[in-house]
């Protein structure tokens, strides 16, 4: 065993895909993978055997005897390990129940190859072996028992579908990549379903995983969580994230923009865009949320937005995942405030409330 490597514990039903994922591991130098099982009891007994450790355990999520998620489950509150989902895109229910293991303590989801055949299978593997690696770092903690999230209240006093006028806030603007998902879940179940103002999204995927993050963001949700469209007028109470391999803007009459233009730093969608068209048609009248991910994405944007006079806001160090994305966005002066991943709605709720009151004085 060489103790440089990165560990890797491969889990999946299908013998086939075991011996593809070895294989295509292999591709790493850096990479070694450890062991193979072929269901979640088999999984448990492994890291219970006391024998090496693995750095990340890749899976599955859908498997004989004990199903991925418990297994996640049980891990994450015994012997925390980072660990990645490898599926498929094509059944929604089984990506509803792959971001649902986010909640007991998945770091990432990836698509799994399907074969040398497949036309995506070298972008695919490059993904899987990038996201490997990133999560082999991430100093994991122990989950206990997490309550579902019940939606807020219908706001009552200053959040109001009246105060969102005299708040002068049209749009907030919300960017996230590696270890998004959750922070969105927090953030939007913490929100009242008439909050006051439309919220656009980008959170960085893997292509076909959008539809069953939206799903399983809609069980909790106060807000209506939906694909954004072309077009269309924003709402409030309600949460568009862009959809694969297309950026979301704003035009001037406030509608969504969807466009194929060119990517940004790599990135359709990239948040740079988002951020870039709500300085320039909403200026103060917008709010921007960085949230946890890899890279320097939203950053600069999230910049331009506070110069244009809008509140800011960052995620902080522990509460991130990664800390790339709102960590440069910090390092650049770019955030008004730096709040832990809980308390990013409340601040989001307190902006109405307190622009409202600032409103009521100056007509007064």
């Amino acid at each position: 065993m060489q103790p440089n490597k990165i560990k890797v514990l491969v889990v999946d039903d299908s013998q086939v895909t075991r011996m593809l994922l070895v294989h295509v591991l292999g591709y790493d130098p850096d990479i070694q993978v450890i062991g193979a099982a072929n269901h979640g009891q088999a999984t448990l007994d492994f890291l219970n055997a006391g024998g090496i450790r693995p750095d990340v355990v890749l899976m599955d999520i859908n498997m004989p005897c004990l199903d991925g998620f418990e297994v996640i489950r049980r891990i994450m509150e015994t012997q925390p390990l980072p660990i990645v989902i490898c599926t498929a895109t094509a059944d929604p229910q089984e990506l509803t129940v792959a971001f649902r293991s986010v909640e007991a303590g998945v770091l990432a989801c990836v698509e799994r190859p399907v074969g040398l055949g497949d036309a995506d299978f070298e972008p695919r593997v490059r993904n899987l072996i990038q996201t490997i690696r990133l999560m082999s770092e991430i100093k994991v903690v122990r989950r206990w028992p997490r309550p579902r999230l019940i939606p807020a209240p219908a706001p009552t006093g200053d959040v109001s579908k009246s105060s969102a006028a005299s708040a002068g806030i049209r749009l907030i603007g919300i960017g996230a990549s590696t270890g998004g998902p959750l922070v969105l879940q927090t953030i939007l179940a913490g929100l009242p379903n008439h909050f006051p103002a439309p919220l656009l999204i980008v959170q960085h995927i893997a292509p076909g995983f959008l539809p069953g993050m939206v799903e399983w963001l809609n069980q909790t949700a106060g807000l209506q969580v939906q694909i954004a469209a072309h077009g269309v007028n924003p709402l409030p109470g309600h949460a568009y994230i862009a959809p694969d391999d297309f950026h979301l803007g704003v035009g001037v009459g406030g509608h969504m923009i969807l466009t194929r233009a060119a990517p940004e730093s790599g990135l359709r969608p990239a948040v740079s865009y988002l951020f870039r068209s709500l300085a320039e048609t909403c200026g103060a009248n917008a709010v921007g949320v960085l949230l946890t991910g890899m890279g320097k994405d939203g950053a600069l944007e999230l910049k331009r937005m506070r110069e244009r006079g809008a509140c800011t806001i960052a995620q902080d160090r522990n509460s991130s995942i990664v800390h790339g994305m709102p960590g440069e966005a910090i390092e650049l002066g770019a955030a008004v405030h730096v709040l832990s991943a809980d308390k990013i709605a409340g601040a989001l709720i307190a902006q109405f409330a307190c622009r409202s009151a600032v409103a009521g004085e100056i007509k007064s």
